[in-house]
């Protein structure tokens, strides 16, 4: 029974999940938009909206310990300077997770994990929607 026991494990050691945690919030928040699997993007969301709230704080403290967890410092600038403001009136839900099907080797299922509000999510989500329906229409086809 897992009552009471938060978080995914991903099947891998903690040390090694908290490594591709910090990597992967690092370049969500670099890029404003990342692809992964399902259950991967679902962990990430929580350590994502952390660090967006610490950046919407602002302190020297909530910037240090938004350095303990984003690896590269222009990223932490970025979050400091530009997230955090756009931000500011939003009370939390600054990620979206959209479906975009299997993934051709394994079979995983994908996702587009995004940041709310940025210039390149509206295109992506509608560009994506629509690959996803051609790829719907083609299966039928088949069959």
């Amino acid at each position: 029974m897992r009552h009471r026991l938060a978080g995914r494990k991903l099947g891998r050691t903690s040390s090694h999940r908290m490594a591709m945690l910090r990597n992967m919030v690092t370049e969500l928040l670099d890029k404003e938009k990342i692809t992964t699997t399902i259950s991967k993007a679902k962990a990430l969301r929580p350590f994502t909206e952390k660090m967006i709230t610490l950046g919407k704080r602002g302190s020297l403290h909530a910037r240090r310990q938004a350095l303990s967890v984003i690896r590269k410092k222009s990223v932490v600038h970025k979050l400091f300077d530009s997230l955090g403001p756009r931000y500011a009136d939003r009370n939390g839900g600054y990620t979206r997770i959209v479906r975009l099907g299997y993934r051709k080797g394994d079979s995983a299922e994908r996702a587009l994990i995004e940041l709310v509000g940025s210039d390149v999510s509206e295109e992506t989500v509608d560009k994506e929607a629509s690959k996803k329906s051609q790829s719907k229409t083609k299966s039928e086809k088949k069959e």
